[in-house]
């Protein structure tokens, strides 16, 4: 009777410690679809359900470590400087997109500069280790990734070498993107002079690959006058690829006002996890002659914040795309206000086209990407795999008038969680530079049909749309 008694009392304890959480998962007013989420997990899983919520579901870590008042003002500071610059005035008749970002992200549009797009690793980081070589005042590099292999190790001694002749370098990590670096090898890099941070460092990375509010971001700044932003990390998987396939992203190097965005992005975040704050003019050089013809506008989203910038800018684009719509993205588990602009901008008649990899390097995301292919093309989105390798571009392209290459996936991970950066070009001939570039990957491709596509296995079928549950989480 006794042992009768505390199982019962122990397994009503847990259903109402179950419920509780339930209970304070409703509370969270969070989006319908993610509420939904971990109520399933919690009802089918109550056991990993309770650990995941209280371990990554729960947004009180975020407001601890940085909260959305304390973000907003420290952006501020190096703000003032990066607003001083002289940059374009907002035009909101001819673009809106432009105004909006303006608007609701402070980011400023800077005309006069010259862009270099890669598309292999190899090339990027052969010319991100001349300049910085050739730097004199500063270094800013910021990485998810950094890992101690051929290719980071090429960097650090570059960097090393640079911080002896007595260029400033700031390196900021995050920490669980690079959770399986060993940290003697920022030590290493600290005790040449050079400053590293990490990124809101957590306990068990082991247990936390796909923790929340993460930075993302790949940004270096050299200078205050050359910058580079995209999607790729410093990982030798970059230049080699996988053994399965070829590693296909885009990467691309800015030079003139542009850099400012960048620069302030970077000190930002570098503010939120060092309190050094870093505002003079110095970091932002005058640069009265211009370098190109491209107008560029470098947008950032956070976790904290209360718009989510970029997604809300690319629903905008989205609708108001006259002609064509082009995708790249590794990852597509889109919002439903994303999902819903697609639809609608196929269904009037525009050229959508969203290209995935055929084979991804994390499964369970994979998964839940191919499930939303259906009603893709359903509403007339032509779907392209990727064959050769796995293709982790983001890029977007529209009406051969607007382009934006950065680290934003279309995923509700980079859309609300992590911490993002695009660089938005205003510019008929980047336009039509990254639209060449998706038709290259598009002769590599498999163009699904519906027909095609209904043929998958039942196993795939069923797989696919269990996980889509979980997409919200992911």
């Amino acid at each position: 009777m006794v042992n009768q008694f505390f199982s019962l009392f122990w397994q009503l304890s847990f259903l109402a410690f179950v419920l509780s959480t339930v209970f304070l998962v409703i509370l969270d007013n969070r989006s319908p679809f993610k509420t939904m989420a971990w109520i399933l997990l919690l009802y089918f899983l109550p056991l990993p359900g309770l650990f995941l919520y209280f371990f990554i579901g729960r947004s009180n870590r975020k407001e601890r470590l940085i909260s959305r008042s304390g973000y907003t003002r420290l952006s501020k500071h190096p703000m003032q400087e990066y607003q001083n610059q002289v940059s374009l005035p907002d035009v909101p008749e001819t673009n809106r997109l432009r105004g909006f970002f303006h608007r609701v992200n402070g980011a400023l549009a800077f005309g006069g500069n010259r862009v270099s797009v890669f598309t292999e690793a190899s090339s990027m980081v052969d010319m991100l280790v001349k300049d910085i070589r050739q730097a004199r005042h500063h270094i800013h590099l910021e990485f998810y990734i950094f890992e101690d292999d051929e290719v980071g190790r090429r960097l650090r001694d570059a960097l090393v070498e640079r911080a002896r002749a007595g260029v400033q370098v700031r390196l900021l990590y995050d920490d669980v993107g690079c959770w399986k670096v060993d940290k003697l090898f920022f030590d290493q890099m600290m005790c040449e002079g050079i400053e590293v941070q990490a990124f809101l460092k957590v306990r068990f990375p082991s247990f936390t690959s796909k923790v929340n509010y993460r930075n993302h971001r790949k940004l270096v700044i050299v200078d205050g006058k050359v910058g580079y932003i995209g999607g790729m990390n410093i990982a030798e998987r970059y230049l080699h690829g996988l053994e399965w396939g070829t590693w296909r992203d885009t990467h691309v190097r800015v030079e003139g006002k542009a850099v400012y965005g960048l620069q302030t992005a970077f000190l930002t975040d570098w503010y939120a996890m060092d309190r050094t704050l870093y505002t003079a003019s110095e970091f932002f050089p005058s640069m009265e002659n211009d370098c190109g013809t491209v107008v560029a506008q470098v947008v950032t989203s956070d976790a904290v914040g209360r718009w989510k910038d970029i997604m809300q800018g690319l629903v905008m684009a989205i609708a108001n795309a006259k002609r064509y719509f082009y995708i790249q993205t590794p990852y597509f588990l889109p919002t439903e206000e994303v999902m819903t602009a697609l639809q609608t901008a196929a269904l009037a008649g525009v050229d959508v086209r969203v290209m995935l990899p055929k084979r991804a390097d994390a499964f369970i995301t994979h998964k839940g990407s191919l499930s939303y292919l259906d009603e893709l093309m359903e509403a007339g989105v032509k779907v392209y795999l990727y064959k050769p390798g796995f293709l982790h571009s983001k890029l977007w392209v529209w009406d051969d008038e607007m382009a934006s290459v950065g680290s934003t996936n279309m995923d509700f991970r980079s859309f609300e969680h992590n911490f993002e950066a695009n660089i938005f070009f205003y510019d008929v001939e980047m336009a039509l530079r990254l639209k060449e570039i998706f038709w290259e990957d598009q002769c590599h491709c498999l163009l699904l049909s519906p027909k095609l596509w209904a043929r998958r296995s039942w196993k795939n079928k069923v797989t696919e749309s269990v996980i889509r549950l979980l997409a919200p989480l992911l």
